[in-house]
């Protein structure tokens, strides 16, 4: 006989998120002299950020990582705490239960099946925006709001959304001729809708949006992902 690396046998596939999130667990966190089929139901969350970015660079097939305050965004999320501070996460644990059992507060997914929508997304979409670093992603809605609130008008960066699985969405500042300052999102683009006209082609045409996070034009920033097609067009 042989121990063979993890499998689950699946019916259906809707099933293959709960699968995969088994295998990842099974494949970084099991000893290799274990009992067959145990494995710690809790992890250290350190062991947790490198799994996550291992995964993220290798399905993304991309050099460029998580960084800490995406480690610290994603703590944020799975521990539901937003009081803590990056080291106070550094001592914890998190359970397999908060990886891909518990819903996430306000949502109707688990915190795995958001992750892996955003691996997904980010494989099939926007690999080469990650690699250039124009996306911020892992990082929260109200820390967007602190950022973009004192900027110039029409500065913006982009995040993965929250309450969609695999979407990114655009944040952008508005600033009244008052000085008052107004953040805004715009509704998050699918895979689907960014197989249709690409992340570039979208940011250039929305004249609202003038400088990257903080502070890149954006022909500058994302000039190389347009399509030469739109050149010349009416």
């Amino acid at each position: 006989q042989v121990l063979s690396l993890p499998i689950v046998v699946i019916v259906h596939g809707n099933q293959d998120n709960n699968a995969k999130a088994t295998i990842l667990w099974d494949n970084a966190f099991s000893e290799i002299d274990r009992v067959p089929f145990v494995v710690a139901e809790r992890v250290p969350w350190e062991k947790m950020c490198d799994t996550l970015n291992t995964k993220f660079m290798a399905e993304v097939q991309t050099t460029k990582g998580l960084l800490k305050e995406h480690y610290f965004f994603l703590a944020q999320k799975i521990f539901n705490d937003y009081n803590a501070s990056p080291e106070d996460f550094q001592s914890r644990s998190v359970s397999w239960a908060q990886f891909n059992k518990e819903i996430l507060p306000g949502r109707g997914f688990t915190f795995w099946q958001w992750f892996d929508g955003v691996l997904d997304l980010t494989k099939r979409c926007l690999k080469s925006y990650w690699s250039d670093r124009l996306i911020i992603g892992f990082i929260s809605k109200q820390y967007v709001c602190k950022l973009l609130s004192v900027e110039p008008d029409g500065t913006f960066l982009l995040r993965f959304s929250d309450s969609e699985i695999g979407g990114v969405t655009i944040a952008h500042v508005i600033r009244g001729k008052d000085g008052s300052s107004q953040v805004e999102n715009i509704q998050p683009f699918s895979a689907k809708d960014l197989s249709i006209r690409s992340l570039g082609d979208r940011i250039r045409d929305l004249g609202q949006l003038r400088n990257l996070y903080p502070n890149t034009p954006k022909d500058q920033a994302f000039g190389s992902h347009y399509n030469s097609e739109w050149v010349g067009a009416a």
